[in-house]
């Protein structure tokens, strides 16, 4: 039987970051990858699942010392951002120019991010990936946690985690109890090609009955979209003819950047908003969408785990340091005080964004439409927008020198 400090069920990106982030730690740790290790080449196709990342997210992959890997695998600097209501005079735009003009963020790829992150756990000898692995038994001891695999091999560990997303298996046996809503939307991802080029702007409008996104690539007439409407809209939008679709989603975007045209696959998912009541428990601790989910409207959702992880790791290294066991709740629970407090925030802020956003009566869309024009035009308040946005001030201590 194999004994490690630290088990961290799921690979993903969230879960390779709390495992890279320990390389000073003198902690082992073994990462359970349900599936196959990640692999990516510059001849993939672009994939339709991207993330925003933010400048707090950045700065975590630099301390990984992965970033670097990163930019020359692909990734897509944006230098400002759109917000507007269709058939309305309310808009916000944002642009890096207060910021030095180093950019407001970066759409990536999730499989490059993921690939980056393996392929740097891959070269640290604290970690032990296992792909392929699927737990089937766990037991939360006293002093330690056991768990067995579907191959039949066993293993121990001082602490869990649960990186393993929204369905987590390692929260369920642990009865943690799950808060959830159903956004009553879809969202439809795919990549497409714009007649006219995008400019490094990130651009989202909101109309009767959704959300559309078009992110930009590095390359200026390609897009990555998210459309988040309700279902029925979703399904027949993705079954739709492609000139027809392409027609729809270049009048639903006012025409911004011209006729579009479809460079990919078109894939829908349900929009659920998730909060686990308990971040941490005894010998067992919940990172990234096992712990939370929430719309992505604004792009958040990786961001917030990569906190997770930061916070985490900061945490463990601190109580590595002072001799403390690890697994213990008493000693996670700041861990999860903080992080707690961060999702319900996002969570809360999302929802009432969607709420004031829904529906086109003619006095809710006035006050969203001035409301939008003040933000824009009155002094002080898009610098306190963009802050938030970078994600800057929930960065743990660690990170931050």
């Amino acid at each position: 039987m194999q004994s490690y400090d630290i088990i961290i069920a799921g690979g993903g990106m969230v879960g390779l970051a709390v495992a890279c982030g320990l390389k000073e730690s003198g902690l082992s740790v073994a990462v359970l990858e349900q599936g196959a290790a990640p692999h990516f080449s510059p001849q993939d196709p672009l994939s339709v699942r991207v993330s925003a990342i933010n400048r707090a997210s950045q700065r975590l992959l630099e301390k990984l010392g992965v970033w670097q890997d990163i930019l020359q695998m692909r990734a897509s600097c944006y230098h400002g951002m759109k917000v507007w209501e269709k058939d309305s005079f309310g808009h916000i735009a944002f642009d890096d120019g207060e910021l030095g003009g180093h950019g407001l963020g970066y759409i990536i790829e999730n499989s490059v991010l993921h690939a980056a992150l393996w392929r740097q756990a891959e070269k640290l000898s604290h970690i032990t990936l296992i792909p392929n692995a699927a737990l089937v038994q766990t037991a939360f001891g006293d002093n330690e946690t056991f768990v067995s695999l579907q191959d039949g091999s066993m293993m121990t560990a001082r602490l869990m985690v649960a990186a393993d997303g929204a369905q987590s298996w390692l929260r369920a046996k642990a009865d943690i109890p799950l808060t959830f809503w159903d956004y009553k939307h879809h969202a439809l991802v795919a990549n497409i090609r714009t007649e006219q080029p995008h400019q490094g702007v990130a651009r989202q409008v909101f109309h009767g009955e959704g959300i559309l996104a078009f992110l930009p690539f590095e390359d200026p007439h390609h897009c990555s979209i998210v459309w988040s409407t309700e279902p029925q809209t979703a399904k027949k939008l993705s079954l739709m003819d492609e000139s027809l679709f392409c027609q729809q989603l270049a009048v639903t975007f006012d025409m911004q950047l011209g006729p579009c045209t479809l460079n990919s696959e078109r894939r829908t998912f349900p929009l659920t908003a998730r909060y686990a009541r308990q971040f941490a428990s005894h010998r067992l601790v919940l990172v990234g969408d096992a712990a939370h989910t929430i719309h992505p409207l604004a792009g958040q959702g990786v961001n917030l785990g990569f906190m997770d992880a930061a916070e985490l790791i900061g945490q463990l290294l601190r109580l590595q340091q002072e001799g403390k066991d690890i697994g213990q709740h008493l000693y996670l629970r700041r861990y999860e005080r903080l992080r707690k407090l961060s999702a319900a925030k996002m969570l809360a802020s999302m929802q009432s964004f969607q709420d004031l956003f829904a529906g086109q009566h003619p006095l809710k869309k006035m006050v969203r439409d001035i409301g939008l024009t003040l933000a824009d035009k009155l002094p002080g308040i898009k610098p306190q927008l963009i802050k938030q946005a970078l994600g800057e001030h929930d960065l743990p201590e660690w990170l931050r020198k």
